[in-house]
Formats: structure tokens, C-alpha cells, sequence
């Protein structure tokens, strides 16, 4: 009986080490992605205040408008055309409204921050 007992108490330590050691591992593996999409250094710590500052990340943000890329004319097309479409007096959300303005603010943020690294190299 001691013998069943022990053994019992073996195989759950096992399966408990195992299930904590790939947590670990997919958590250390969650911690690098973020680091690398941060972009590090300066730049991840001014994208992170971003993020932190208007609640949003610039994937979200880009997810909104629907803009694959920072192009300045193509945001601004696509913030005026889902604001008016989501315009409360046109039976409209004010929630994705308000999604939408926030998305064009980080945007327009990070566009801001784009053109001051690239002005020091000129």
C-alpha cells in the first residue's frame, strides 16, 4: 500500500514539474516576442509610453482603422470615412467611435515619434 502511495506522490510531482516547467518556458517565450515587436531600447521605451499613455498598442490600433502601414493620407481617409459611418445621429456607436478616434491618436503618435528619429539622421 505504502509502495502504491508512493508512487502516486512521484507521478504527481512529475506531472506538476512538467506543467511548470512548459508554463516557464511559454512565458520566457511571451517575454522575448514582446521585447522584439517593443523594438528596444529607446524606441521600445517610447513606444511602451505610448501604448501605456493612450491605452492602446499599435497593432490595436492599426486593427481599427484597417491601415496596413504609417501612411499619413490612408489613416486620415480611413479615421474620417469609419467616424462618419459610426456617427451617434446616423445610428452609429459612440463606443467604436470613440475606438476610432483613440486608434488615430496612437497612430498620429507614433507617426510623431517615426519623424523625430528620422530628422536627426538628416
Amino acid at each position: 500500500m505504502a509502495k502504491y502511495i508512493a508512487q502516486i506522490v512521484i507521478l504527481g510531482t512529475q506531472v506538476i514539474g512538467r506543467a511548470f516547467a512548459r508554463a516557464l518556458r511559454q512565458e520566457f517565450a511571451a517575454s522575448q516576442e514582446a521585447a522584439r515587436r517593443g523594438g528596444g531600447g529607446q524606441q521600445g521605451t517610447s513606444r511602451a509610453a505610448a501604448n501605456a499613455k493612450s491605452g492602446i498598442t499599435l497593432e490595436e490600433a492599426q486593427q481599427i482603422l484597417n491601415v496596413d502601414k504609417l501612411d499619413p493620407e490612408q489613416i486620415k481617409k480611413q479615421y474620417e470615412h469609419l467616424f462618419r459611418v459610426n456617427d451617434k445621429s446616423k445610428g452609429g456607436s459612440f463606443y467604436i467611435q470613440s475606438k476610432v478616434v483613440r486608434a488615430k491618436e496612437r497612430l498620429d503618435k507614433e507617426l510623431e515619434m517615426k519623424q523625430k528619429t528620422e530628422e536627426p539622421e538628416k
